[in-house]
């Protein structure tokens, strides 16, 4: 049975929400507080947490904060009353999974707590199955179906051919069949077709004889033979030459090979996984990749989605790679700020999974302080063969008294008019967001919204 948690300081809104709630099936708890909210959570395995924002002692936006740091993946909605929609926007920015605003109506609470429950399965069925693969970082629908097709594509001696932009991970999908196959205790044995040239390729991949051409001073054994009995993977497949696809094409077709200089055939058992960024389809078109190796190597086609495409999985890769690079480096950059998570779930990451990484590892050198802040982010667009920093805020203030004026209207006066300045040019250069402005002055979003009020700015 679904479990609710029902946290409000008005009782008759706890008493009413638990009996519609009850009677729509689900097991309820109610707490009049964010404290006695925790005790129960920790006590309790709830589905969904609803919870007033508005309450005396921990409100509800510090009680969504302190949940998400304790159990991210619980959701949270927030009651919120009309006259507060920056407090709404705030929570949905912080982790909550909707809100809803006073007054409201049964049907309302209704279908909320349906798609937040909802969610949640999704979510845990996702995290199960994205367990089994602890060496790929997502959870998002695009990787579940990744996941799903590895489980069933491993056990089978099949051919894989993996399409995908750079940096999307394929060689990690590689390892993960090699590692949930029926020879995960064979080598796994990998080459980048790309990066050896023509000449040497027919020696990496089928070895050599002692003297069969200048260099060979032994015999070396070839990519082939190191993969015997396991798997080979075959990465940037779409630039391998025609000779060296038509001697491929052979050992796919008769499992056996003939080394460099040598005269004895050798026979080979290897599973081969290849990968490319290319459209193969349209290399056969152009007459640059033979067609009858590709379906050979296609036996089963898989596609590794953009970063672009699996957004949601943003915020895991941040905070794996936050641990891996403040571990790596020394530093104690444990998070990031909303506002920075936001740069990032923004931008289109055209190197994709391996440009985060490298942005997550230049903002871990580079900040100063405990958290990521959006002047460390550096987005490289490889597109255009340009940087482009991420929105900061270093604009030079110009001095709002001289000594004279200092002494003459007094320095309460002063400080007044120089937070005032720079209230307006955080929120200029935030387009008026509250929660963005107060990030970059570092002073809470109430204090900004205190000051905004009391200085009648905007």
């Amino acid at each position: 049975m679904t479990s609710i948690l029902v946290v409000d300081d008005e009782r008759s809104m706890r008493d009413f929400l638990k009996i519609l709630l009850v009677k729509e099936g689900y097991q309820v708890e109610t707490a009049p507080d964010g404290s006695q909210a925790l005790a129960l959570i920790e006590e309790h395995n709830f589905n969904l947490v609803i919870s007033d924002i508005r309450m005396d002692g921990m409100n509800g936006l510090e009680l969504l904060s302190a949940i998400k740091e304790r159990t991210p993946a619980l959701p949270v909605v927030m009651i919120t009353a009309f006259a507060s929609p920056d407090d709404a926007v705030f929570a949905m920015k912080n982790g909550a999974f909707d809100y809803i605003s006073k007054p409201f109506n049964v049907e309302e609470i209704k279908s909320v707590i349906c798609s937040a429950t909802s969610k949640n399965d999704q979510m845990a069925e996702a995290r199960s199955i994205s367990e089994a693969f602890p060496e790929i970082i997502g959870e998002s629908r695009e990787m579940v179906k990744i996941f799903e097709m590895i489980k069933r594509v491993a056990p089978t001696p099949a051919n894989v051919l993996i399409y995908g932009e750079s940096g999307t991970g394929k060689e990690l999908v590689a390892q993960a069949i090699h590692q949930h196959s029926n020879v995960a205790d064979k080598n796994f044995v990998p080459i980048t077709c790309s990066a050896i040239p023509e000449e040497l390729m027919e020696s990496e991949l089928f070895g050599h004889v002692k003297g069969s051409f200048t260099g060979a001073t032994s015999n070396k054994e070839g990519l082939f033979q190191l993969a015997n009995d396991g798997t080979a993977f075959l990465d940037e497949i779409g630039e391998l030459t025609p000779i060296i696809q038509t001697k491929l094409l052979r050992v796919l077709q008769e499992r056996e090979i003939k080394p460099v200089g040598g005269t004895q055939i050798q026979s080979v058992n290897v599973r081969i996984i290849a990968a490319t960024n290319k459209i193969l389809e349209e290399e056969i078109m152009a007459g640059r990749f033979r067609e009858d190796l590709f379906y050979r190597l296609a036996v089963v086609p898989l596609r590794v989605p953009s970063l672009r495409e699996r957004k949601t999985d943003v915020p895991l890769l941040v905070d794996f790679f936050l641990k891996k690079y403040s571990k790596l480096l020394k530093k104690e950059v444990q998070e990031i700020s909303s506002y920075a998570m936001e740069v990032l779930m923004n931008y289109d990451f055209p190197g994709n999974v391996r440009e985060l990484e490298n942005i997550i590892e230049r903002g871990v050198a580079l900040e100063s302080s405990t958290i990521i802040l959006p002047e460390s982010l550096t987005l490289s667009s490889f597109r255009f063969g340009k940087q482009e920093a991420a929105p900061q805020f270093n604009t030079r203030f110009q001095a709002v008294a001289s000594e004279e004026e200092l002494f003459e209207r007094g320095l309460e006066e002063v400080i007044t008019d120089l937070e005032k300045q720079l209230i307006n040019t955080a929120l200029e250069k935030s387009d008026y967001s509250k929660m963005r402005a107060a990030e970059l002055l570092r002073i809470s979003f109430r204090s900004l919204r205190y000051k905004v009020k009391k200085y009648n700015i905007g």
